[in-house]
């Protein structure tokens, strides 16, 4: 099988280079024509040149694109540019500092045979990151189900077969959230458990504003149902609170409609004019092996 590693990378070289290291190690004894595609998001750090001999990996190039526009676009980019211009059976997308293990590339690889085409995803079963982060992490959740009905367990890192890279680019919830538009197009997804890993180096981008983010991008989504939810939580908790109605019972209240505000303006992200045109704003493209 021909697949492809897809990673979006602003300014972390020194993890990109750990990593490309860590796969090439990692799938020594995987009989496959692995190569990695590299979304360079308009790093302002460059890149430093190393001399690096990788046995396993077949090849390796770098998408350097002319504007910053977000790990979600990155991801988008790489599948429209890999779609469009690379021979693959498969697409693998994951971080690139570390946090996305690359000793589960041959999990996913191992279950392609009972996947019947379908995509697998790394559903986390263990985080890294400090208690209150994961309390905060398990509420997102809890939160995303309850008012969109999804329950959305994995990250970016999954396997794709070709027929839902396909899908995906056809698909303009995917130039928003990577995870919330493979919800939205796939029904059936297979999962292998994957461990949160740590940061090759500095500390973890994914801050509680991101984690914000990402959670109300999810969201915006599937805005149909959340709005129908909403008025609904809306109405009942009104009705709830009307005999005891202050400052603090309304709060739930304000953050709702704060949270209905941020998720409309979230969905005009998606733009699928601006994703019929990704692959013009890449300015070059480096073949490194």
């Amino acid at each position: 099988m021909k697949i492809k590693i897809l990673v979006p990378i602003y300014n972390d070289w020194q993890s990109a280079s750990k990593l490309l290291d860590e796969i090439d190690n990692n799938i020594s004894d995987l009989d496959h024509h692995i190569s990695v595609i590299i979304v360079n998001d308009a790093s302002t750090h460059d890149r430093q040149e190393e001399q690096k001999d990788f046995n396993n990996i077949q090849s390796i190039k770098i998408l350097n694109m002319k504007i910053n526009q977000g790990h979600a676009r990155c991801i988008a980019t790489g599948l429209k540019y890999i779609f469009e211009k690379e021979d693959f059976d498969y697409v693998i997308p994951m971080d690139g500092d570390g946090e996305d293990r690359p000793e589960e590339i041959k999990e996913f690889i191992n279950q392609i045979d009972n996947s019947s085409n379908n995509p697998i995803v790394g559903e986390r079963v263990k985080r890294s990151e400090k208690l209150i982060f994961k309390i905060c992490y398990q509420l997102h959740k809890l939160i995303t189900l309850t008012f969109t009905g999804k329950s959305i367990k994995f990250g970016n890192y999954t396997c794709l077969p070709k027929s839902t890279v396909e899908k995906m680019i056809k698909e303009k919830a995917t130039w928003n959230s990577f995870s919330g538009s493979l919800k939205k197009i796939e029904n059936n997804l297979l999962s292998i458990p994957s461990t949160r890993g740590s940061r090759y180096f500095g500390p973890s981008k994914m801050s509680f504003f991101n984690l914000i983010k990402h959670s109300l991008s999810i969201m915006s989504v599937f805005r149909k149902t959340f709005l129908i939810r909403s008025g609904l939580f809306i109405i009942l908790y009104i009705l709830f609170i009307k005999s005891n109605a202050s400052v603090v019972t309304a709060l739930p209240l304000v953050f709702l409609l704060i949270a209905v505000y941020l998720i409309s303006n979230l969905a005009l992200r998606e733009n699928m004019a601006e994703f019929d045109k990704a692959l013009s704003k890449i300015n070059e493209i480096e073949n490194i092996k």
